[in-house]
């Protein structure tokens, strides 16, 4: 019987498990926003939780059992400088979970899982150019070469009538 034990396997080993998870959250730590597929953000959610716990102690001892599960030290400082420092005031529930929908290629549920109080970048409007000189205005012409008119659909047809009669 299985009862009281909610390990997620995903199909690994459990090393495999662990180092997925480790780069998850760190990744997530780093970039603030990972998309991944549901079950891996569920099991990543929990984990992501438990570091801003241990990054709330602020100790050395904290500091350590961080690195020690996310292998990475820019990970560390990040969590340790801006993500448990921001979270100070909440009591739980760092992390949400948007479901995305189907991937086109197998069908597995994908998602975001990102901080709950973190607010992505607007993205920056397109600059409409102004228009450009004609190429003859502008500068100097190509030596040997010379422009070619632009085709017309109604210069075709005329010209595919005259060939007929």
């Amino acid at each position: 019987m299985r009862h009281r034990k909610n390990t997620v396997k995903l199909g690994r080993t459990s090393s495999q498990r662990g180092a997925l998870f480790s780069s998850l959250v760190s990744n997530l730590i780093l970039a603030k926003r990972i998309r991944t597929t549901l079950p891996k953000a569920r099991a990543a959610k929990r984990l992501a939780d438990k570091m801003v716990t241990v990054g709330k102690k602020g100790t050395l001892a904290a500091r350590r059992q961080a690195l020690s599960f996310l292998k990475l030290e820019a990970a560390v400082a990040e969590l340790f400088g801006a993500v448990a420092p921001a979270m100070k005031d909440r009591a739980g529930g760092y992390t949400r979970v948007i479901k995305l929908g189907k991937r086109m290629s197998d069908s597995s549920e994908m998602c975001i899982l990102e901080w709950v109080d973190f607010v992505p970048k607007a993205k920056k409007a397109k600059v409409e150019k102004p228009e450009e000189a004609p190429k003859g205005e502008k500068g100097e012409k190509k030596a040997g070469k010379a422009e070619k008119p632009a085709k017309k659909p109604a210069a075709k047809k005329a010209k595919k009538e005259e060939e007929k009669k």
